[in-house]
């Protein structure tokens, strides 16, 4: 009877431990299925940042495009008379916001030429500066002042039609004087016959600019 109960328990425990290793293997199953999902970090880790999708901005790509030159330094960098300022206006009236340009307007004004400057589509003005006019003897400077004819002549000599970029302003150009002029230089370096040019492609309303430090006096 004994030998009977013992192999009774014995069955008994046999069938327990399979059940335990029956639910031990399901709990494996569960453990391996649960590691093998990523988790909510791996998952959202490789989402790209905004940083990295942002390209250059249309303001950073207009300002590589901007005047160049160390006279540009001397406009103001705000207001009417900066370079900014001027693309608001026509030529011969941003150029009288300018405070580079004083003598410029003054003898545009005496020759009568600001409406028809203003009324121009497109032009390209290289543009002297108050030093430049300064170079001429003052008592010739007053003559041409006083000489409408002649003051026409030499400010129309310092006109071409059309807006000439930096890429196309060297060369060859036929101004309103309806005599040529011949630029030379490449990047940010030019002269107009001679004259450095100090301050280039600034941009106003109907023209683009191209301050000089020299009167480009014509053949009269």
């Amino acid at each position: 009877m004994f030998t009977q109960l013992r192999t009774r328990t014995l069955g008994l425990a046999a069938l327990a431990l399979t059940a335990s290793m029956g639910l031990a293997a399901c709990g494996g199953e569960s453990d391996a299925d649960t590691a093998d999902e990523p988790t909510t970090s791996e998952t959202t880790s490789e989402t790209p940042t905004q940083s990295n999708m942002e390209s250059e901005s249309p303001a950073e790509e207009a300002m590589a495009a901007g005047p160049f030159g160390p006279g540009c330094a001397g406009v103001p960098t705000e207001g009417e008379g900066s370079v900014e300022g001027m693309a608001d206006d026509p030529v011969a009236t941003a150029a009288s916001n300018n405070p580079l340009l004083k003598t410029l307007v003054a003898a545009v004004t005496e020759a009568g030429l600001v409406d028809t400057l203003n009324s121009a589509e497109a032009l390209t003005v290289f543009a002297p500066t108050d030093d430049a006019f300064a170079k001429i003897p003052k008592k010739d400077l007053n003559a041409l002042l006083a000489d409408k004819e002649a003051l026409t002549t030499v400010l129309t000599h310092h006109v071409v039609a059309g807006q000439l970029s930096p890429e196309d302003v060297a060369g060859e150009h036929e101004t309103l004087a309806g005599d040529m002029i011949t630029v030379e230089g490449s990047g940010e370096d030019f002269t107009a016959e001679g004259a450095a040019v100090v301050c280039g492609n600034v941009s106003t309303a109907n023209a683009t600019v191209y301050v000089i430090d020299s009167v480009m006096m014509p053949k009269m």
